[in-house]
């Protein structure tokens, strides 16, 4: 298993920021690595249950990923589990992410924390996908 964590700040308070990891209509805006869109979802980390998106990109691949909301705790953090599905809509193996949001000098500081992925390769993986969606996130919520 493999763990990665990332970390960065925003000239907001935490209660901006929480909205806009929490929130269908803000998450939705930076959702995603830079090059794909959401076609489908069901993102809405406001409240417990489960929940899904569909990403396109350029070329018209698509991938699903979907998971359940297992706690929120306004404007402190949200948790959710993670999984991709496959080519038959199945899904894969299981991991967890936290958003963690803090109060911070210049702000908040949101600690992104995605637990018990299958190896380092894949946790790489999620590192790239996860600050290019950081990146979108720091373009908007300023």
């Amino acid at each position: 298993m493999a763990d990665l964590k990332l970390e960065r700040d925003f000239p907001v308070s935490p209660e901006t920021l929480f909205d806009w990891i929490s929130n269908g209509p803000k998450l939705l805006q930076w959702w995603g690595p830079e090059g794909v869109h959401v076609t489908e979802h069901d993102l809405d980390f406001s409240r417990l249950g489960p929940w899904y998106s569909v990403m396109e990109n350029g070329e018209g691949q698509r991938f699903k990923v979907s998971g359940h909301v297992t706690h929120v705790d306004p404007p402190n953090s949200v948790g959710f589990t993670w999984a991709w599905h496959d080519d038959q809509d199945q899904r894969g193996a299981e991991s967890h992410v936290t958003f963690y949001v803090a109060a911070s000098q210049t702000g908040s500081r949101l600690v992104l924390d995605h637990r018990e992925l299958a190896d380092a390769d894949i946790a790489g993986n999620h590192e790239q996908g996860w600050t290019s969606s950081l990146r979108k996130l720091e373009a908007r919520c300023k």
